[in-house]
């Protein structure tokens, strides 16, 4: 009977990890969708992770972890208004780069090329309605482009490192949280 209890499956154990894989997920698609939080989102997939009975809490591990999901989601809001700012550009750019994105997304005309050509054509537009010339608003507009390419690289850089840190710690401990495989 001992062994038998031994071998289950903790349930709660299997739900957080569910959700905890769901939230990352959710996390590298935040780092393409303004409107979710992607380091900060594969970050509670860590602590749901580390939530489980059978993962050990590793404080230091998500403090650290939770720092650096904060301090790139704060610099995705920095990077691309510098970027524009240092190519001439004003902060109707940067609103239409992200329109621009937000059309890709919902309205894959291009393909997979869309993610890139209509960032840059909104943030072009932007400028050009808040009346600058063509070169003036062709340069913001590229700054602007380049600063969103920044901020979103290292927001979906965040998120697949801190998937690997997810499979890497659910593998080390997968005894322990699927015990019928040993």
């Amino acid at each position: 009977m001992l062994i038998f209890v031994k071998q289950q499956i903790d349930k709660m154990d299997i739900v957080l990890l569910v959700l905890g894989f769901v939230f990352m997920f959710m996390g590298i698609l935040g780092s393409f969708l303004p409107v979710l939080p992607g380091p900060p989102i594969s970050w509670v997939g860590l602590l749901l992770l580390h939530l489980t009975k059978a993962v050990p809490q590793d404080w230091l591990f998500l403090g650290i972890t939770a720092a650096l999901a904060l301090i790139v989601f704060a610099l995705d809001y920095v990077i691309p208004a510098i970027g524009t700012k240092k190519f001439g550009g004003t902060k109707a750019g940067v609103i239409g780069t992200t329109l621009g994105l937000l059309v890709a997304l919902f309205f894959p005309v291009l393909g997979p090329f869309g993610i890139i050509i209509w960032p840059f054509v909104g943030a072009l537009v932007g400028e050009l309605l808040n009346k600058a010339d063509g070169k003036t608003a062709t340069k913001a507009a590229f700054g602007s482009f380049l600063g969103f390419l920044t901020g979103t690289f290292m927001k979906f850089l965040i998120a697949i490192i801190y998937l690997g840190l997810f499979i890497s710690k659910a593998w080390d401990y997968r005894l322990e949280l699927f015990p019928f495989i040993n």
